[in-house]
């Protein structure tokens, strides 16, 4: 089966740059109720995932150097403990399922490696139920 049945475009993606402060991930992470989001450089190609976790950690590391500070720093500089590995479009479905027992999306890039999308792990979830219990999606 092919991937791009599954794929939220790019367009339809809340991503961040890794020029984007914690202040502003923060914001954007709130306004969208995300948990985690995929990080796309200056070139639009995929360039790591941050989580809440990452910028709790990176406040609660930085505490003697203060909160404003630490908000006004760039996502490049600071630690992203999860790394999301992406996948090409023409992946097979069995990657998915594979790398989505680790991951709540796969990043998916195209033949230069450019970022196209996502898949998320719900979406993979729904298709398989439907496959084992005959469930519509």
């Amino acid at each position: 089966m092919n991937i791009g049945f599954f794929l939220l475009p790019k367009q339809e993606v809340k991503y961040l740059s890794p020029e984007a402060t914690v202040r502003q991930a923060l914001e954007k992470m709130r306004h969208h109720s995300y948990t985690a989001a995929p990080l796309v450089n200056e070139e639009g190609r995929y360039a790591g995932t941050v989580t809440e976790g990452d910028l709790l950690w990176q406040l609660v590391d930085n505490k003697e150097e203060g909160f404003d500070k630490t908000m006004n720093l760039r996502l490049k500089d600071i630690t992203l403990r999860v790394q999301n590995i992406p996948i090409f479009i023409h992946a097979q479905m069995e990657d998915l399922v594979a790398l989505s027992a680790d991951q709540n999306f796969i990043p998916v890039t195209d033949d230069a490696e450019y970022f196209i999308g996502i898949v998320r792990r719900r979406d993979i979830i729904k298709h398989c139920s439907s496959l084992i219990f005959g469930h519509e999606e």
